[in-house]
């Protein structure tokens, strides 16, 4: 692929199979790392990012090429095997994989490199999302995008390069399937974030944190509660989502 296109520009997309379940792990890995077969996992999608980032160093193409690390959703807690668990782990944040809104779900980090454009070390606190990245890649390009439909998405570069300190998503909304579950109040003015739940998985057991009756939280029925009131956290006070507000008081 790079022999191919390194004289013009490319797009590579890969969609590592990696820290998924089942977590297929090559011989090579298995057994390396002291937080088992997920940590095994980790080292050889660790290492096969180490080898593309290589050859693209190799080929003299590290300081004009942008390179964008995320995941599409955080831990699956259910994903066990006795004892071992199998999905991640999300950290302070509650839920996880297919939770509609709670943020062990949703929050994730991206990881950016691009030499000699970009600072190195650089920690930037705002929200950003994987739709993202269809207007960043267009804007890379020296395109536009498309002015007949909405499109979601804002191109990070003004973020990413200091021209702008806020996010440029004043809202977002969390959807389970097709069914919105919380949406998320960027105040700049205040620079509080507040986060209303509409629906909410049922904990299986209830004080569990996670779905281990069903295999993984569904997003409708019997399997979420529904609060109207909708549910308030001040994510800027509370990024466990431990102490909803009550709605006489805020």
């Amino acid at each position: 692929f790079y022999f191919r296109n390194k004289h013009r520009p490319f797009l590579l997309f890969i969609s590592l199979l990696h820290v998924h379940t089942p977590l297929i792990t090559t011989e090579k890995f298995q057994g390396r790392s002291r937080h088992g077969l997920y940590g095994d996992n980790v080292e050889e999608m660790d290492w096969m990012v180490g080898m593309l980032l290589d050859v693209i160093e190799k080929e003299g193409l590290k300081n004009n090429t942008f390179i964008y690390f995320a995941s599409d959703h955080g831990g699956f807690l259910e994903a066990r095997r006795g004892n071992a668990q199998l999905g991640g782990w999300n950290g302070i944040y509650k839920g996880g994989k297919g939770m509609g809104g709670w943020e062990g779900g949703i929050r994730v980090p991206g990881i950016i490199r691009w030499p000699g454009v970009l600072p190195a070390g650089a920690v930037i606190d705002e929200l950003t999302s994987l739709m993202d990245i269809f207007p960043t890649v267009v804007d890379l390009v020296g395109g536009a995008v498309p002015k007949d439909r909405v499109i979601d998405g804002h191109t990070l570069l003004p973020l990413l390069q200091g021209k702008v300190r806020d996010s440029m998503h004043e809202f977002m909304f969390h959807y389970c399937g097709v069914f919105l579950h919380a949406v998320r109040w960027h105040q700049k003015n205040s620079g509080t974030i507040w986060k209303a739940h509409y629906a909410t998985p049922v904990f299986q057991p209830e004080a569990s944190g996670a779905c281990f009756g069903r295999g993984i939280c569904p997003c409708f029925g019997d399997g979420v509660t529904h609060h109207d009131p909708p549910l308030l956290f001040d994510l800027s006070q509370d990024p466990s989502e431990e102490n909803p507000l009550s709605a006489d008081t805020e």
